[in-house]
């Protein structure tokens, strides 16, 4: 017996999810946190990008990360030896973090620390090119990694993640020599998706590109208006 899908149900379900995430937002706007949303498929490489990071901006600003994986904290773990909050979400099933799941990372935050102390809080998304960027969880930037070893065309094939980021990460280019792969097609590729998006091509081994990336990090961090104010946990909705 075949299912159909219910075009109403979806449409719905995006609905309540878009109104959690609108919340999530007034909270990070309300202590002055910006927050950007880190989406890829498995292996593109995001962990990997935000232990540089960390590394790199951890000691000029105020850092949390809500860790999205499907079953296991092993990313949570090694982002935790950074001295930063990691709020682990363990979403089973689900291919993606929701507005929900997020909203309880954010609780946790507001339970344990003053999160009006925070500037940045780095959601890393589980690892799928498709459901992360339909579901807002309450981000003011959406960044899409994609490694040059998933091929040239991923942009064209999968425009959703491509359309909806702020800023594309060609990563792991160190690679780009020993494959039948040319950067610039990949980015050519984005940009006829969407002609707006920044990109940075970088490689997390040899360091190319981290400097751009930080850089611009720092610059969404401070464009955001800042208005940090003592929020209580019986605030949150």
């Amino acid at each position: 017996m075949h299912q159909t899908f219910d075009a109403a149900l979806g449409i719905n379900l995006l609905h309540a999810n878009q109104a959690g995430a609108d919340h999530n937002r007034e909270h990070f706007d309300e202590w002055g946190i910006t927050c950007l949303n880190i989406m890829s498929s498995p292996g593109a490489g995001k962990t990997v990008l935000l232990e540089r990071t960390l590394a790199a901006l951890s000691d000029a600003l105020k850092i949390a990360v809500i860790e999205g994986d499907m079953t296991t904290e092993l990313d949570a773990e090694r982002l935790r030896c950074y001295g930063v909050p990691v709020i682990a979400i363990n979403t089973g099933r689900s291919c993606h973090l929701d507005s929900k799941m997020v909203a309880g990372g954010i609780h946790q935050l507001a339970q344990d620390y003053n999160p009006s102390e925070f500037d940045l809080v780095l959601v890393e998304n589980v690892g799928n090119l498709v459901c992360p960027a339909e579901f807002e969880v309450g981000e003011h930037i959406k960044v899409a990694l994609l490694s040059v070893t998933e091929g040239e065309d991923k942009p064209l094939k999968y425009p959703v993640m491509f359309r909806e980021a702020d800023c594309l990460l060609i990563t792991k280019i160190d690679l780009a020599p020993y494959l039948d792969i040319e950067v610039s097609r990949i980015a050519a590729n984005a940009r006829q998706i969407n002609p707006d998006v920044n990109i940075i091509a970088i490689s997390a081994k040899t360091g190319e590109g981290l400097a751009i990336w930080l850089d611009w990090v720092r610059g969404q961090v401070a464009n955001l208006t800042r208005s940090p104010a003592s929020v209580s946990l019986a605030k949150l909705g």
